[in-house]
């Protein structure tokens, strides 16, 4: 776990700025106090990453689940009662591992997995670009259309022009400018500049820049609506209080199971859908056992519940913040949650003063990474079946949600995969011997019931008198419904004066009257 601390130690720290505004904004746009969002955070770093075998994985509080906590907390009552529903959730998501649920995330398209992660690298920046000004307005973490200060993803950037904050934008500036130049080969040859992370020079610059901004142009700092906005926790009674407990006196409430299944079904998809994209940008080809990591995720949600936090999920911004910053294992994750403990109990006062600008042009390079032009290029070029279920997945995310765009993308995807089941479920050749017709028909490896239609419209073009051979040689599957059409074929041929012979293939007894 230990091997590569010094790659884990920088993309810890990376990851902590990046999730730090995030956990904030999540909590503020679910209802919840600032502290659950953090403590959801250190639940994510220390103990999701602790059971879960992903590398680089990273945890936190769920921006996909905002609506449902929301709704949630107003049907049940009470914040506590929909803590009770969450440590339930927990337990579903443990169960849905032990049984192996976790398949299903191995059943969604390249495709749809590459349009996710450049969907969320488009939204990242659309999202973030209002921060970058100074507009904080929406609370950071938002990744719907419709955004909780009644405008949306594309209205919200007419709407900033008129509420851009000059110092913030030149600190977003001067911070892009940073990212931009750490990409340069001599900076990355540098190992001395190669030792400290990008993200980190972005937050010292960014603050000594409005301190200078507040000693020789007071008028020209950023203000503290601006800047990372902490929970007030001054005294260890402070601390304490902070914690928020579930009412275990709602057992006998329905609804609370009713919320705990969506909320362990929902967290539990969103999980195996990221944890299939964050491996295909894992450089190292690393594969996450799915089902250890709904094991992870119920632990963690229940640790949550327990203490005041809100959902998580393994989260894509995160993780490949992870990634870019060079992380590779665990211990990067580990690092992260530490860091929200360790900065909120001696530094607090240090982290009020980055602005958030400075954090969100690090978010904007973070999604253009994931929106990078080659894998657009790369996914066009695989043809029009790939290229059309990647940029639906794009368009439904952009004017909805994850889940939404995934469910269309995979609509799009099937119809493709049908529709290439029915067009190639076999091999006909036809060739006339000693004056009569002959058919040879090859089965293609898989032939299910979705070839019935195909196969069974090929044998009504045969003509009477032919002599027609099936041959099942290449076949590894064939479905009983397949079988059973070439049974009646073989059977009602003969009315025709059609001669069937059949090779490599068990025909199935026929019910008749």
């Amino acid at each position: 776990m230990f091997s590569h601390i010094k790659n884990d130690l920088k993309a810890g720290l990376v990851v902590f700025l990046v999730a730090l505004p995030l956990c904030l904004g999540i909590a503020l746009s679910q209802g919840a106090p600032l502290f659950s969002g953090i403590i959801s955070g250190v639940v994510g770093g220390l103990v999701v990453a602790s059971i879960s075998k992903s590398k680089l994985s990273v945890s936190g509080p769920a921006a996909g689940l905002t609506t449902i906590v929301l709704a949630s907390v107003l049907s049940l009552g009470s914040f506590e009662t929909f803590l009770l529903a969450l440590c339930l959730a927990g337990v579903l998501q443990i169960i849905f591992g032990v049984i192996k649920a976790g398949i299903v995330g191995y059943y969604i398209p390249s495709a749809v997995i590459k349009g996710m992660l450049a969907a969320i690298g488009i939204i990242l920046i659309i999202k973030q670009i209002p921060h970058f000004t100074g507009f904080d307005k929406d609370p950071e973490g938002d990744e719907v259309f419709l955004q909780t200060d009644g405008q949306n993803s594309f209205t919200e950037l007419i709407n900033m022009a008129n509420f851009i904050s000059y110092p913030a934008l030149l600190i977003g500036l001067i911070s892009i400018l940073i990212l931009v130049v750490y990409q340069f080969k001599k900076v990355k040859d540098n190992k001395m500049l190669n030792k400290i992370p990008a993200a980190l020079v972005v937050v010292v610059v960014a603050i000594l820049v409005n301190v200078l901004f507040n000693w020789f142009m007071p008028m020209f700092v950023v203000k503290p609506e601006h800047m990372v906005n902490l929970p007030e926790i001054n005294t260890f009674s402070d601390f304490t209080s902070s914690f928020i407990h579930p009412d275990f006196g709602a057992f006998s409430n329905p609804k609370v199971y009713e919320v705990a299944f969506i909320i362990a079904a929902v967290a539990s998809l969103e999980t195996l859908l990221n944890i299939e994209a964050i491996d295909k940008i894992d450089p190292s080809n690393n594969k996450t056992p799915a089902n250890r990591e709904l094991i992870a995720q119920g632990v963690g949600n229940i640790v949550a519940g327990l203490l005041g936090g809100i959902p998580l999920t393994s989260v894509i911004v995160r993780s490949s913040a992870n990634v870019n910053a060079g992380g590779k294992t665990q211990t990067a994750s580990v690092i992260h949650g530490l860091l929200f403990i360790v900065t909120l109990a001696l530094i607090p006062g240090v982290i009020k003063l980055i602005p958030l600008s400075a954090l969100a042009a690090i978010l904007i390079f973070t999604g253009y990474k994931l929106t990078s032009p080659k894998i657009i290029k790369s996914v066009f070029k695989m043809g029009y079946d790939q290229a059309i279920p990647f940029v639906i997945t794009i368009i439904v995310m952009l004017l909805t949600d994850l889940l939404k765009g995934v469910a269309c993308g995979l609509a799009v995807s099937a119809f493709f995969i049908l529709r290439n089941n029915y067009r190639f479920p076999f091999k006909m050749i036809q060739e006339k011997i000693e004056g009569r017709i002959h058919y040879f028909i090859k089965l293609s490896q898989n032939v299910t019931f979705l070839n019935k239609g195909k196969i069974m419209s090929a044998m009504q073009t045969i003509p009477n008198g032919a002599k027609v051979y099936i041959d099942g040689k290449n076949a590894v599957f064939i479905d009983k419904d397949i079988l059973e059409v070439i049974s009646e074929f073989k059977k009602s041929s003969t009315n025709r004066n059609i001669e069937v012979l059949t090779e490599n293939i068990k025909e199935v007894k026929l019910i008749t009257e």
